[in-house]
């Protein structure tokens, strides 16, 4: 039921009980920043474009109460360009030099747990044109016979643009046509969207010889000049020609110096060259110098292919490869491999046997092998055979073979790997080979099959390996797919059997696999084991932190959960109030097993018993806290952001009156709440002032009405609200109310624009004109302006009252114009009436005059006042009155005069209905300047001695 309540003198609350009051988030995005074009497309998507470089400023705008939380996300772009959730009421999303990968669609989402989330959207459009590149291609084909060889050129001119770019060719000054001669051909290739044009010039004839120019042009969107690339043909054009000082594979020995020469054996005009190295940069301290790269001092890192490329934008780049192999040998490792053919996995005698070896090496195929047995080189025999490339192992292994094995090939077998001539040490590896030299077996010590560690602490899983010779252990991981070991290997090596890991992690828990690897041991089936880790970790508990409210009397049951810990149970559960231990609450009936929560019932809320109070739970590993703040406190209130015209603007006195409305939080959680305390602070000042505002009782979605008076403009104020029981004070709500002007909407209202907000209530500068309006009151004007020019203060006489202006000094010349453009209007009467205040003081002033541009057919401004001259230095109000046909502007048009005292000022702009006021004094009214004895009315004080009065009838 609606209950009309009264409002008088703007003093007293209004109580709505409208339920409706909870309304679902409603969003809608605008723009503020550098946009060249905002369309609705042909599938209505609104269409935001920019150029690249410059500023993308979003703002997502709500409505809905409680006030919708904003979201930003983007698609149909780069995927690193996602932005953080954020809880900011009308987020403004803004991206500094805007690139052209961060266009796409951008989204806002907005909700406020009423009804389903509010999303919106708009795409970004970057414009950016890239410099042409022009590249040149040609052909030569027999004709007739060999009489004559004819010449076909292409010139290739792509460039990378948004929107689409227009090619323009022309030799010399003169433009090029696709039907201009029989000699030219323009055309686009295929598969190139628009980004490429090709000029061809057919059978090659003197005067083809010349500049061409391919410009470039996206027809100035977004203010993006065309661009333009040049190239002079002549008759020695020629792609660019190549030749090395040295081999394409060069190899060279650690420590050396290295320089390659790369030489131009053709080309014009003069190609340029440029060394680059794969994979990565060329090396630390190496020089590339026109065409000669210099490493000095060359090490095993630095082996790779390294580029030479010559480039001049004729045919295509030519390009010569170096391959660089630095000598160099790591990792010896061994293989024993029983009889293969038999699947045997021990050395048997009369069975065969294979030893191989192998390191790797750069160039690998310049190692060389030699075998000894006990001290002395291998002799060649058919039971013992030397091959170089076995077809199971990695390439240029070295592999001994004995076949049908006897007693006396036991003993000690050395590989020695190395480069013949060059200055790199061999490495080695030895093999014995015995009736002890026997397959591994692994398997875990007793008591380690399973490891139980604390989170945090050290861990060590071992593996035991038998046999000779022992190999090492390969560790990796059993039970999650792809999972990496803490090292962020797949698969880690231990000499020892033994994985050590220094900080366990829950994450690590699982099983664990020990096998044993094939090189440098026996090249058999592996053997393996596994190991259970098992990490502890201390309990995780909700709620972390809870706010409990209840009316005072009533019973509450706090309850702490076990989310997850191991071990998974709660070994004991200890409460406090406001730090001192409570008795243990009583046992659940049954309750028999470790349980996974734990309760504490109060039996009423009362003042005492209000507090925090913390359950300590733990499961022998360590503990968690749930926090619970007890009260009977209310809630805070929801200041309501989407009343219509909150701000009421007073002409004269520079004061400002402003609606604000609010509801109460969960109202039935906790006793009613009888009165509000309000406090009201100008920003950047200390005293505020405190009101009580007494209400009846308070219902979930009721809205609640004050009236806030005596606000100054234009400055903003911190508003704090809080609600009182009989508990005592809740939580208390806070905002800041700003001054803002009202634009006025498309059906016309009449109210006045003083000009004191920023966005000067929705006026806009014309961009046709030479100069601008500019905004300023008495704090802000230049010190040193010109005197005897201008107005001192706005209307009202205020130092801090507002007022648009034009100046007419430097550079400013006689004729120069500013116009200052209203919002459009939709015509719904037959006549409006303009007023407005203009001061016109100073020997040069020029003209003012008003304009009315009519939208009905197009842009048609017409003249509806003017006036020129020196009027003194006082406001005049003057009243125009219009007759507009159809959607209309009123355009405020201020005309530089001869000289710079010429300043002109508007202010307290008001478009009515209807007719103008048909008796005028003088004919304008006068307002007579600050200082000149006229006393001033006195300002309506905000809290007066009628708020007493009726506060007093309320009650």
């Amino acid at each position: 039921m609606e209950v009309t309540c009264l409002l008088l003198l703007a003093l007293l609350p209004l109580h709505c009980r409208a339920q409706g009051v909870y309304a679902p988030a409603q969003a809608q995005i605008v723009h503020a920043g550098q946009a060249c074009v905002v369309k609705e497309d042909n599938i209505s998507e609104r269409v935001y474009t920019i150029r690249e470089g410059d500023t993308l400023v979003l703002q997502c705008l709500v409505t809905g109460h409680p006030r919708p939380q904003v979201r930003w996300t983007k698609t149909a772009g780069s995927a690193s360009d996602k932005f953080q959730e954020t809880s900011v009421f009308n987020e403004t999303l803004r991206i500094e030099r805007i690139a052209r990968t961060q266009g796409g669609r951008y989204y806002c989402k907005a909700e406020n747990g009423v009804g389903v989330p509010a999303i919106k959207s708009i795409r970004v459009d970057v414009q950016y044109l890239d410099e042409p590149v022009l590249t040149v291609h040609q052909t030569v084909s027999d004709v007739r016979g060999n009489f004559y060889q004819e010449k076909t050129v292409f010139l290739r001119c792509t460039v990378n643009s948004n929107p689409p770019a227009r090619f323009i060719w022309k030799r010399g000054s003169d433009t090029l046509s696709h039907s201009q001669d029989n000699g030219v051909d323009i055309y686009e290739p295929l598969y190139t969207q628009g980004e490429t044009k090709v000029l061809k010039l057919k059978n090659l004839r003197p005067q083809d010889y010349a500049s061409y120019t391919c410009q470039v042009s996206v027809r100035n969107v977004c203010g993006i000049p065309d661009k333009a690339i040049t190239f002079r043909l002549t008759n020695t054009t020629a792609p660019p020609a190549l030749k090395l000082s040295v081999n394409e594979t060069l190899v060279v020995n650690p420590g050396e110096n290295v320089t390659v020469q790369c030489l131009l054996t053709g080309g014009d005009p003069l190609p340029q060259l440029q060394w680059s190295h794969g994979p990565g940069p060329l090396p630390l301290g190496a020089l590339a110098q026109g065409g000669i790269l210099s490493i000095p001092s060359v090490q095993a890192l630095d082996s790779g292919y390294y580029n030479c490329t010559a480039t001049n934008n004729v045919g295509n780049p030519a390009k010569k490869t170096v391959n660089l192999l630095v000598r160099s040998m790591k990792n010896a490792t061994f293989q024993i491999t029983p009889d293969v053919i038999k699947e045997s996995e021990n050395i048997q005698l009369g069975q065969d046997l294979k030893l191989s070896c192998h390191v790797d090496a750069v160039p690998q195929e310049k190692v060389t092998y030699q075998w000894f047995k006990n001290g002395k080189p291998a002799r060649m025999s058919k039971r013992l055979l030397v091959t170089r490339n076995d077809p199971e192992l990695p390439a240029v292994t070295s592999s001994l073979e004995l076949i049908d094995l006897h007693f006396s090939d036991y003993g000690t077998y050395l590989c020695v790997a190395s480069f013949p001539g060059a200055p790199v040490p061999d490495m080695s590896v030895e093999v014995n080979i015995s009736s002890e030299t026997v397959p591994p077996t692994i398997s875990v010590p007793k008591g380690r099959a399973v490891v139980t560690v604390r989170e945090g602490s050290p861990a060590e899983l071992q593996c035991e390996v038998r046999g000779k010779p022992r190999p090492p252990v390969l560790w990796s991981r059993v039970d999650k797919e792809a999972a990496l070991l803490p090292s962020g290997l797949p698969v880690e090596e231990t000499a020892d059997g033994k994985l050590r890991l220094e900080r366990v992690s829950r994450d690590m828990s699982g099983t664990y696999r020990c096998q044993t690897a094939r090189y440098n041991g026996f090249n058999v089936r592996p053997r393996e084991a596994q190991v259970q880790l098992n990490v502890q970790f201390p309990p995780e508990v909700e709620p972390g932190s809870q706010d409990v409210r209840q009316a005072l009397g009533r019973p509450v049951l706090l309850r702490c959960s076990l989310l997850r810990g191991s071990p998974q149970r709660i070994a004991s559960a200890v409460w406090r109030f406001k730090g001192q231990l409570l008795p243990p609450p009583p046992a659940a009936p049954g309750a028999g097993e470790p349980s996974d929560h734990s309760e504490l019932r109060l039996d009423a809320v009362t003042r005492d018993s209000s507090g925090s109070y913390e359950c300590s739970v733990s499961n022998d590993v360590g503990s968690a806290v749930c926090l619970f703040q007890v009260s009977a406190k209310a809630y805070s209130p929801e200041f309501y952001f989407d009343t219509p015209n909150p701000t009421r603007s007073h002409k004269l006195s520079k004061n400002y009156s402003y609606v604000l409305q609010w509801t109460q939080r969960e109202p039935e959680a906790v006793d009613p709440v009888l009165n509000y305390r309000l406090s009201v602070r100008q920003l950047n000042q200390h005293s505020a002032m405190v009101k009580a505002i007494p209400v009846r009782r308070v219902e979930k979605g009721q809205l609640l009405e004050y009236m806030l008076t005596d606000l100054r403009v234009p400055h903003s104020y911190e508003v704090r609200l809080t609600p009182y029981t009989t508990y005592g004070a809740g939580d208390m709500a806070s905002r800041i109310i700003h001054y803002t002007e009202p634009i006025n909407s498309p059906s016309l209202s009449d109210n006045t624009c003083h000009f004191e907000d920023e966005k000067i209530c929705g006026y806009t500068q014309d961009l046709t004109d030479n100069f601008d309006w500019t905004r300023q009151n008495a704090l802000t004007q230049n010190p040193k302006r010109s005197p005897n020019t201008g107005p001192p203060t706005d209307v009202s006489g205020t130092p801090e009252g507002y007022y648009m202006f034009i100046e007419t000094s430097r550079p400013r010349e006689l004729g120069d114009r500013a116009r200052l453009v209203s919002p459009l209007y939709n015509a719904s009467a037959k006549f409006y009436c303009v007023s407005f205040f203009y001061h016109m003081y100073g020997k040069h002033i020029g003209s003012l005059n008003l304009l009315v541009r009519s939208r009905n057919k197009g842009a048609l401004d017409t003249h509806a006042w003017s006036l020129s001259g020196n009027k003194g230095n006082v406001w005049q109000q003057a009243h125009v009155p219009i007759n507009p046909s159809g959607p209309f502007q009123i355009i405020f048009e201020g005309i530089r005069g001869s000289g710079y005292l010429g300043d002109i000022a508007i202010d307290d702009v008001t478009l009515k209905k209807g007719e103008c006021p048909r008796k005028q004094i003088d004919p304008n009214k006068v307002v007579v300047m600050p200082g000149s004895g006229v006393p001033h009315q006195p300002r309506p004080q905000l809290w007066g001695p009628v708020a007493i009065f009726l506060l007093a009838l309320q009650r």
